[in-house]
């Protein structure tokens, strides 16, 4: 498990009925669906919103994401989604996030996605720009 940065982004919500699955405890895709709702925060938080992206003609598709279960979150609890970017590559991104209970701040899961920085119009990856590295918080691209 990596730890998060201490520039890490937190985002908080609190698990309802829809969340809970047949066996009691939150479902897995909404694990998942909650990374990429950190992820969307913390990136308009960072003054790129899904507005400015789809005003520029690109977007970040996922290329895969690893997500490792430790314990369950039941109905009621409060949730804290820690997320960061770990490295990003000329066209590519890391980013990790770690879940937790609010409450004793035990680890729910550990996970990562793989995003890919996407051109609509051309339909293919391109080079993330230095000024989106820069904001969140990632050294310039070594020629």
């Amino acid at each position: 498990m990596t730890s998060p940065p201490d520039s890490a982004f937190e985002w908080r919500l609190s698990v309802t009925p829809t969340d809970i699955d047949g066996l009691g405890h939150v479902n897995n895709l909404r694990y998942l669906a909650w990374m990429i709702d950190a992820a969307v925060a913390h990136s308009a938080h960072l003054g790129w919103s899904s507005k400015r992206y789809r005003e520029e003609g690109r977007v970040w598709v996922v290329r895969s994401h690893r997500i490792e279960y430790r314990r369950p979150a039941l109905l009621g609890d409060d949730v804290v989604v820690e997320t960061w970017i770990d490295s990003m590559e000329r066209i590519s991104s890391l980013r990790r996030y770690r879940i937790l209970r609010a409450t004793d701040l035990a680890l729910l899961a550990d996970a990562e996605t793989n995003w890919v920085y996407f051109d609509l119009a051309a339909s293919r990856p391109v080079r993330i720009p230095e000024e989106m590295r820069l904001a969140f918080g990632q050294r310039a691209e070594e020629e």
